[in-house]
């Protein structure tokens, strides 16, 4: 089977030729150059995608994704039980993430329950006053 231009890969994929150039770019996928120096996806490129696709989906961080992705032959589809190793490894940072996001939910319910705003004693805007670390100020509006 020959391989794929850029253009087709993404068509197949539904990802902009931009992103593609960005993630080749980053080491996420690889192309080889025709004599004419056009790029050239092999056709395992498209599964790569979509776990790209997948991951950035779940909210995986690119950086996670490539150093993921870099334990993976080029050379090969990747496989369902690459899949399930993969999402394993990021589950955790999903968990992690999660308890934050339930963390700054029940901080913001209490700062509508309170009212105050305060950036002195709001555990919201300023979590264990970190910001009379700086001294005293405006800390907020110098940024």
């Amino acid at each position: 089977m020959s391989d794929l231009t850029i253009g087709e890969l993404a068509a197949r994929s539904g990802v902009a030729t931009s992103a593609l150039r960005f993630w080749e770019g980053q080491g996420l996928i690889v192309a080889h150059r025709t004599d004419g120096n056009q790029r050239r996806y092999a056709r395992s490129t498209l599964r790569r995608v979509a776990l790209i696709q997948a991951g950035s989906a779940a909210g995986v961080p690119l950086r996670r994704i490539g150093e993921a992705l870099a334990t993976l032959p080029h050379d090969r589809t990747p496989t369902k039980r690459d899949w399930t190793r993969l999402s394993k490894e990021w589950r955790g940072d999903l968990e992690r993430k999660i308890a934050e996001l339930e963390a700054l939910r029940d901080d913001l319910t209490g700062c509508i329950g309170c009212g105050c705003l305060s950036l002195r004693s709001c555990r919201l805007f300023n979590p264990g006053d970190r910001l009379a670390e700086q001294g005293p100020g405006p800390r907020k509006l110098l940024r």
